[in-house]
């Protein structure tokens, strides 16, 4: 079956880090894998934003520019075009005058679209491609260089290089230079909405644009294009330079908290600083051990208002006068105050940074590691303060546990020769720091060859109360004895006379159905490798846990797969929700991306997997059906809202979105515009609202999804959008 998916268009829904108003966000990207990992190669970009704070969303489609797309690049508050992309892609026809007459302001990345025979901003096609660039600070006083000084390193030349443009004889046009790595060579220029480029450029900026390279040059095979390269210095700037186009030249934000935000910090005291917000005119400090208490100001946490842009903590004469704890993570913010200015105090970000505990921590292997080389050594980081370490290793926990007499050492790795075959090992560490010794956490790791790959996985939650536990065999089994239960040290301490025994399976039968379970309750199982040719079955296994969810699960895209039609264990998105993609002339729907994954593996809510489907109503109607066989009464456990999340594009038509029970129970999203929201939204419906339409709710047989008006079919217009975690909750789940 193949499929033919509609890339439309991309809002990045920022959370302005400078005004509380929300901003959208259209990222550029061609999203080339040219490094082979799986991933778009500027994933990175969108991982980092995130992690400030941001929320960020993209979709490929933006090589073709048509009305829809164009009136969605005007609605959004700042455009950014990657380094991961095709030039040549984003030329053709008339859209060199249609990208640069955007009014919206942009940031310019892909150093190969300034070219003359691009979209004309820099009247060159020189592009040196450099690593581990220092630039020099052209416009010191610009608001996007807050927190950094000149000369200052931009990218890291160990991920990979980034072009440039060499301007020499032609100079920035008529572009404000920013930085500079040479005087020929720019980093970042800045052009005023309504200037031609340069003089004979015969392209005007239709809002202000800003070119900042960034993003590696692709280099085969293992250097991706427009991967993250920058320095922290560099990062610093760029995220400077986002605020200044969306926002204004005015961050009023406190900055660059020194020590780094979930740094840890290994001293007993500490000198915070950062940068102050540019109207500030003093500091609110908040400092405490509780993240919640931090950020709402509790009594206790404020340490003033000062008009230094740094404190001394964990000293005598200062804040926790006794010195800061060993093992604590501490919080801290700074609101900007200025009296004159009404929007004053500014609420800072809550950082953080941690003290080291006494004890040893990070241990590699990771506590409780599956699958370890039978030649791996052990390592540690020693605790705070310590000089000395003493290993005790072992495959008793009891034994490692309570043992006291070993050799210290003064390194932090231990090789404890070669180990056997899908066994389970505990090892312990402690550190002596010249006048106590304290006793490290008992860890454990497993070989090779045992029994692992567990589902539900190891800690799972949001688990299905009807599941069915499977695992990978360990290479010494012939069979496997089950074992489960809702205590933990029960299902430990089991063997085959204890009611946590549920029997063995033969080897090629690997899963156990655990039958109904409680809404949300935690449970343990344990699988035990037996042989009865070998004296020392049964190997006793790992102990595994997940707890179910207080919901009950309609469809959470997890399942589907990319096996080919026909075969076992087939079972493709699309051949479960049924599209129009057969019946075109009635049904505008297409489920599923156009080529494997078929299920959507980027853009989703929660999990891995997510339902992508474009729909076109120019024949009236768009709509997708499954048919269930499990999960039909609604009626359990007080059971009374449906709530499905869904995520658009502004750049779709606006068509009603809906949701059908049963064939012929229909309810209509209240918000026209739905299908044009950004960002991934909760729909809750009452469950009331089918039952009073004839629905018997005790026996739901299917669900359908869809847009348009379904009693009198109306042409209309196109989109795509994503559906992930259609549930039924006792309660309604509070909307974020």
């Amino acid at each position: 079956m193949s499929k033919n998916l509609i890339c439309l268009v991309l809002l990045l829904a920022f959370c302005m880090v400078s005004s509380v108003q929300a901003v959208n966000i259209i990222w550029v990207s061609g999203f080339y894998d040219d490094n082979g990992d799986g991933d778009p190669d500027d994933q990175a970009w969108v991982d980092m934003l995130e992690a400030k704070g941001y929320t960020v969303d993209y979709t490929p489609g933006w090589e073709d520019l048509d009305d829809d797309k164009i009136t969605a690049l005007n609605a959004a508050d700042l455009i950014i075009i990657s380094r991961n992309s095709d030039s040549a892609a984003y030329t053709d026809g008339d859209e060199i005058a249609q990208w640069n007459s955007i009014t919206t302001p942009i940031i310019q990345s892909s150093t190969h679209l300034t070219r003359n025979s691009r979209w004309l901003w820099f009247n060159t096609a020189t592009l040196p491609t450099l690593s581990d660039v220092v630039v020099d600070i052209s416009a010191a006083g610009h608001p996007i260089f807050s927190g950094v000084s000149s000369p200052v390193q931009i990218t890291d030349g160990v991920v990979g290089p980034s072009s440039f443009a060499d301007i020499a004889g032609v100079g920035a046009g008529n572009g404000t230079l920013l930085a500079k790595v040479t005087d020929d060579v720019v980093w970042i220029v800045e052009w005023e909405a309504g200037v031609e480029y340069y003089q004979g450029s015969g392209q005007i900026a239709g809002g202000s644009r800003m070119f900042f390279a960034a993003g590696t040059q692709e280099s085969s095979p293992d250097i991706g294009r427009g991967e993250y390269n920058l320095t922290p210095d560099g990062e610093k700037v760029f995220l400077n330079a986002v605020r200044y186009m969306i926002g204004g030249s005015k961050l009023v934000k406190a900055g660059n908290p020194v020590p780094a935000d979930g740094s840890i910090y290994a001293d007993t005291w500490v000198n915070l600083s950062w940068s102050p917000g540019e109207s500030a005119a003093s500091h609110d400090v908040y400092l405490g051990d509780n993240f919640n208490d931090v950020n709402n100001g509790t009594e206790g946490t404020f340490l003033g208002n000062q008009a230094a842009t740094f404190i001394i903590a964990g000293f005598p004469g200062f804040s926790y006068p006794d010195g800061l704890i060993p093992g604590t993570t501490y919080y801290w913010r700074i609101d900007e105050v200025n009296d004159t200015d009404p929007n004053s105090p500014w609420k800072g970000d809550v950082w953080s940074f941690s003290i080291p505990p006494k004890t040893a921590y990070s241990p590699v292997p990771t506590d409780t590691a599956e699958s370890i080389d039978l030649n791996a050594k052990i390592s540690w980081t020693a605790g705070f303060g310590a000089k000395l370490s003493t290993v005790y290793f072992g495959d008793n926990f009891d034994d490692v546990n309570n043992a006291t007499v070993g050799l210290p050492q003064g390194t932090t790795s231990y090789n404890p020769g070669p180990l056997e075959l899908a066994k389970t090992y505990y090892w312990r560490v402690d550190s002596f720091d010249g006048f106590t010794t304290h006793k490290g956490n008992v860890w454990s790791f497993t070989t090779e060859g045992a029994v692992g790959s567990p589902e539900p996985a190891k800690g799972a939650v949001d688990v299905t109360q009807t599941p069915v536990l499977t695992w990978v065999p360990g290479v010494l089994a012939a069979s496997h004895q089950v074992y489960f239960g809702s205590d933990a040290d029960a299902v430990k301490n089991a063997d085959t006379s204890s009611p946590e025994y549920k029997g063995t399976k033969n080897l090629g039968a690997e899963s156990y159905d655990a039958g109904s379970l409680e809404w949300n309750t935690t449970y343990y199982w344990r699988i035990d490798e037996a042989n009865n040719a070998n004296a020392d079955s049964p190997w006793k296994g790992n102990i595994w846990s997940f707890t179910t969810a207080n919901f009950l699960v309609v469809d959470d895209m997890e399942s589907y797969n990319d096996i080919n039609e026909g075969e076992p264990g087939s079972n493709r998105i699309y051949l479960a929700w049924i599209d129009g993609f057969d019946n075109p002339a009635t049904n505008g729907s297409v489920v599923g991306n156009a080529n494997a994954p078929f299920a959507e593996q980027t853009i989703v809510h929660g999990g891995l997997q997510s339902m992508p489907m474009s729909y076109d109503n120019a024949v009236g109607k768009s709509e997708a059906t499954l048919s269930l066989t499990s999960s039909r009464d609604w009626t359990i456990n007080g059971i009374n809202t449906l709530t499905i999340w869904f995520r658009g594009s502004a750049a779709n038509a606006a068509e009603p979105m809906y949701v059908v029970l049963n064939g012929n129970a229909v309810v209509t999203n209240d918000n026209p515009d739905a299908a044009r929201i950004a960002s991934w939204t909760q729909w809750n419906i009452d469950l009331t609202r089918f039952a009073d339409q004839g629905v018997n709710l005790a026996n739901v047989n299917s669900i359908t999804l869809g847009f348009g008006n379904r009693s009198n079919p109306v042409a209309g217009g196109a989109g795509m959008i994503y559906f992930d975690d259609i549930r039924l909750y006792a309660l309604e789940p509070a909307t974020p």
